[in-house]
């Protein structure tokens, strides 16, 4: 039988037949074992084929269907593996607060080049604009202005508010969309907005440190009443990039491979080379020194060969 993983909690994972059934469904032992470097050899997204057990609930995945794209992070805890966040997308909103709390530019910055190197399309959802200052409110323009003028569309919204919802929507519409970001910026109140019966849980982030605290234990599909699906995942803190090499990281991050056209060096790195013109595009100012700073800690990545979490 065939079918698509909607859900998947560590060991078992729910797959939707394209008959409607719902199995709660292992992976067969020996699919383990075909090579693949990862903490979860299949994700939620992708399309299995299963073979239904003698009780009618529980199968077993026997085989996965080619993936048309998939988006991975640096598993936290097994430096040398990856961990798959979904499988077989058409775009991916990342979910972002300058405040309460801040979402770090280099954990934007690492999450849109593994983007671009998985060619996965991005939406920057700017979330919690009720809560913001007159200074928080600028920093939230001059961020969206960043990314626009990269190339990436972005998106005011406030969840508690609903303003800026049907604009979301309409950018949902008809897509298979993972939703990730930080914990604490407001994912599940989002998805609870866009898909009414999930009944995802929230909670108050932490006073004492502004930061997040997970509500989502797990990866869903959860499919919108306009059309197409959602994956929730967990809220991530620091987001390690795994699989590139060290001369690659430049070309996922737009503007610096527009740039290193204009480079002496064919292999220039961007960090110490004579007629750099990333590095001239820095000193110049028309590239965020941000970014640049988000760059040299993905090489920094490289350099030690393990997982350091963004700050």
């Amino acid at each position: 039988m065939r079918g698509l993983i909607i859900r998947n909690t560590g060991s078992w994972y729910t797959v939707r037949t394209d008959e409607g059934q719902l199995f709660d469904c292992k992976v067969k032992g020996t699919f383990r074992l075909k090579g693949i470097r990862s903490t979860n050899p299949v994700a939620v997204g992708d399309v299995v084929a299963i073979t239904p057990g003698a009780d009618g609930q529980t199968a077993l995945i026997e085989a996965i269907e080619a993936r048309r794209n998939y988006i991975v992070r640096r598993a936290s805890n097994l430096s040398k593996q990856s961990h798959i966040i979904a499988a077989n997308v058409d775009l991916a909103a990342l979910v972002v607060t300058v405040a309460h709390p801040e979402t770090s530019t280099t954990f934007i910055d690492r999450f849109l080049a593994s983007a671009e190197a998985y060619r996965v399309s991005v939406l920057i959802v700017f979330n919690k604009t009720d809560l913001y200052d007159a200074r928080e409110r600028e920093r939230l323009a001059q961020l969206a202005a960043l990314y626009r003028a990269i190339g990436y569309t972005c998106l005011c919204c406030s969840a508690t508010e609903g303003s800026g919802i049907g604009e979301l929507q309409r950018e949902l519409c008809g897509k298979t969309t993972l939703l990730s970001g930080n914990s604490g910026v407001g994912k599940s109140t989002l998805l609870n907005l866009l898909v009414p019966e999930a009944g995802a849980r929230t909670a108050e982030i932490s006073a004492t440190h502004d930061m997040g605290m997970h509500t989502t234990t797990f990866s869903q599909m959860y499919f919108l009443p306009q059309g197409g699906m959602l994956i929730d995942t967990p809220g991530i803190k620091g987001f390690g990039t795994f699989d590139m090499e060290r001369e690659e990281v430049s070309h996922y991050f737009r503007e610096f491979f527009l740039e290193s056209a204009r480079c002496r060096f064919g292999n220039c790195t961007h960090t110490h080379e004579p007629g750099c013109a990333v590095l001239g595009a820095v000193e110049a100012g028309t590239i965020a020194q941000s970014r640049y700073v988000s760059y040299l800690s993905m090489l920094g990545d490289k350099d030690e060969d393990r997982y350091r979490p963004s700050p």
